[in-house]
């Protein structure tokens, strides 16, 4: 019985030898983590602003998320954002005892040790620790380190228990999660995949997410639908468990399917590609002209900034479908046009060039391969993906025939602003950013304008005095100082007198010629940079009929001055930028520049409503119905390279180009190739779909407001103009 005693004592002796120096160790461990013995534990600083990678996000000026520029697609989230809902579904799946511990639950991780020893591998990390471990990495991958990590986690979710508050650290957690498809934090994985804010997640869309995370990509609901469903209904019914939703409740959410919206943060998809884009290259520059506090420049991929655009995302919408919608129908035209030919004809050396010009000869010579192994390879059939109108298409061709496919391809650039307060409502930059990135509406995109120009020649003229009744014979001018050119009218017709109302309208070049040899080139050129246009002019004559290379930005730009009563506003697309807390860092205004007076600008709205009441524009109100107030001017360049149309109404001004990449890509013919077929269309679908829409306030009534009568002193009225002027004849700036 004494030996039994005996062995009793030793096992209880080396027992509690064993508890009280486990102990010991366990408490010496902490106090070293604590210490720093295992590296550098954050600072006061660090743990009251633990820091991530956050996404700068860009808002439409009607509070639409258009995308984000991001390392890490992370946003942060307020507490009231996260509702209860979403905390329980955690709680109830993370960690029950959640609002009972002090960061570590000890009785969790006495019970994951012994489920390791019995081979279930469930964790006993609380949500305190899971966050520990988000903001301040394990910096190795061996046991030791993992080890000795825990140890500093343990001591982490401890100093973060004190500095926060149980809901605090569920929204802070909650923010430095991965959901996969790049989406960091619960605000980008409602956005990804349900198009939703978290506070307006269903029950059962909130289980989707928060299943999740036990395994992001295992758990996918768009890559692994089947594991995301038997997930979710695992969140359900622990969320029943903890008494958060009754039986009756959890039966009926575990019938539903999961429905995503998903959302893609690629930056090649969703609204305002291309606007996206060129604000992206904006932003890195202000960023390296704006300072923090610290004294650091601003980072738009990691301090989450937000940026407050002028951008409508329900006129951005309608621009991007009204593009989509008129290029597919005139891609269909231009591809039959040339059904047994292609537009660079028997010139092999245009594809030749586009081959050496693209980046796959450019990597492979750079790797040093052998330019005979390089067109081999250009020769070869692959495997691919191409862009069409139908959808992207899984195709097998050689690189070589790739180009020659892409090369057919039609582009566009189109822009729709307030004219009186310059914000930009849309943004088009083409027909696909995910294939064809280059922006066809920035100021770097410069095509030749052809008569788009024009109502700048006519305005020098009408401010200078001209009336727009003036009278013009439709024949050839001869500038004998410019080598004897002399433009020909594009439908080859002469004869008779056109007053400037006509000229204009039917854009007959021989008007446009008298009145540049009246005019000369310095005045025009003069106004068009007082009217917002900075690209390269020559003074040549030859600018009245449109050569100069201009881009939608700045021409669309210019027609403002027209709609707003004689002042040009420059182009405005950015409000304002905060920090991640909503503090204002910057506020944007537009530039207002008076360039002609009220009267001026009021004649040249009637000339170019002529232009569409009679004129080349004639078909947007025969073909399109469009019943508003419109002025514009369409633009055709030589061999039908280039199309333009510029629209003006009292609430938008509107500018579309339509051409190749290359000015050898063009229509046939006059019939497509004219700018009244290949670009109004797109201004037409856009304009019917914004009056269609009763919440733009964009009205189909609306007028343009004459200027003060006692300050009228043109006359546009052509029979009383007739009768004043009699037989006089008019030199450029004066009556005689």
């Amino acid at each position: 019985m004494a030996a039994k005693n005996n062995s009793v004592s030793k096992f209880l002796k080396y027992f509690w030898l064993l508890v009280i120096g486990g102990a010991g160790f366990f408490l010496l461990m902490l106090i070293l983590a604590a210490a720093g013995v295992f590296g550098k534990m954050p600072s006061f600083e660090e743990l009251e602003n633990p820091h991530s990678a956050l996404a700068t996000e860009v808002y439409s000026s009607d509070g639409v998320l258009l995308g984000k520029y991001y390392y890490e697609n992370r946003s942060t989230s307020s507490f009231e954002e996260i509702p209860e809902m979403i905390r329980q579904c955690l709680v109830a799946t993370e960690d029950v005892r959640f609002y009972k511990h002090s960061g570590i639950d000890y009785w969790g991780q006495l019970r994951a040790v012994i489920n390791t020893l019995i081979g279930n591998t469930q964790g006993g990390s609380t949500i305190t620790q899971q966050l520990a471990k988000n903001l301040f990495p394990r910096p190795g991958d061996n046991v030791v380190s993992t080890i000795l990590s825990k140890f500093k986690e343990w001591v982490i979710a401890i100093k973060l228990e004190r500095r926060y508050t149980k809901d605090e650290i569920i929204n802070l957690y909650l923010q430095t999660v991965e959901f996969s498809e790049n989406s960091f934090g619960i605000k980008s994985a409602a956005r990804t995949y349900f198009n939703k804010t978290p506070d307006s997640l269903r029950v059962e869309e909130a289980a989707v997410l928060i299943g999740m995370l036990k395994g992001s990509t295992y758990y996918n609901p768009k890559r692994n639908p089947e594991n995301a469903l038997r997930r979710r209904n695992t969140v359900l019914g622990q969320m029943e468990k903890e008494k958060f939703l009754t039986v009756e409740q959890t039966d009926s959410l575990k019938k539903l399917p999961i429905k995503l919206n998903y959302v893609s943060p690629d930056h090649n998809e969703g609204l305002a590609t291309y606007f996206r884009e060129n604000l992206r290259l904006e932003l890195n520059q202000w960023c390296k002209d704006h300072r923090k506090a610290d004294g650091s420049p601003y980072n738009i991929y990691k301090d989450g900034l937000r940026v407050y655009t002028t951008i409508n995302s329900k006129m951005q919408l309608y621009a991007e479908e009204a593009v989509r919608k008129h290029m597919k129908e005139l891609q269909a035209q231009f591809n039959q046009s040339y059904k047994n030919g292609a537009p660079w004809g028997k010139n092999d050396k245009y594809i030749e060039d586009a081959m050496k010009q693209s980046n796959r000869w450019i990597r492979m010579k750079k790797a040093g391969i052998a330019e005979d192994s390089i067109r081999a390879a250009f020769q070869t059939p692959t495997s691919m993906t191409v862009f069409s109108y139908r959808g992207e298409i899984d195709t097998v061709m050689t690189p070589f025939d790739s180009i020659k496919y892409y090369k057919f391809f039609l582009h566009t650039g189109f822009m729709a602003m307030d004219p009186v307060t310059g914000y930009v409502y849309a943004w088009v930059g083409g027909i696909n950013h995910h294939y064809f990135q280059y922006d066809h509406v920035n100021l770097h995109a410069k095509r030749q304008v052809g008569s788009t120009i024009k109502p700048i020649l006519y305005t020098v003229a009408i401010d200078n005095g001209y009336s727009p009744c003036f009278e013009v014979p439709n024949e050839k001018v001869v500038f004998e100082d410019f080598q004897n050119w002399s433009p020909a009218n594009s439908d080859g017709k002469y004869g008779g007198m056109l007053t400037l109302y006509q000229g204009l309208a039917g854009s007959v070049n021989c008007i446009s010629a008298y009145l540049m040899k009246q005019i000369g080139p310095e005045p025009m050129i003069d106004l068009s940079r007082r009217m917002g246009i900075s690209s390269p002019m020559d003074p040549y004559p030859s600018i009245c009929l449109g050569v100069p290379d201009i881009s939608v930005y700045e021409m669309t730009s210019a027609y403002t001055t027209f709609a707003n009563h004689g002042i040009h506003t420059d182009p405005q697309y950015l409000l304002r930028i905060t920090d991640n807390r909503g503090t204002v860092i910057e506020e944007f205004t537009a530039k207002h520049t008076e360039v002609i007076s009220d009267q001026v600008a009021y004649v040249m709205v009637k000339m170019l409503e002529n232009v569409v009441n009679f004129g080349t524009a004639q078909r947007l109100r025969s073909r399109y119905g469009i019943t508003a107030e419109t002025g514009g001017k369409t633009g055709t360049t030589q061999n039908n390279t280039d199309g333009w149309f510029i629209g003006i109404t009292p609430q938008i001004t509107a500018g579309c180009w339509v051409g190749g990449d290359d000015r050898i890509i063009r229509f046939k013919s006059m019939f497509y190739g004219q700018g009244a077929s290949m670009a109004l269309p797109v201004y037409a679908y856009f304009m019917k779909a914004c009056y269609a829409d009763k919440s733009l306030g964009i009205s189909p009534t609306a007028t343009f407001s004459p200027p003060d009568s006692a300050s009228l002193s043109i006359e546009t009225n052509c029979d009383k103009y007739k009768e004043e002027m009699g037989n006089k004849d008019y030199i450029f700036g004066n009556t005689q």
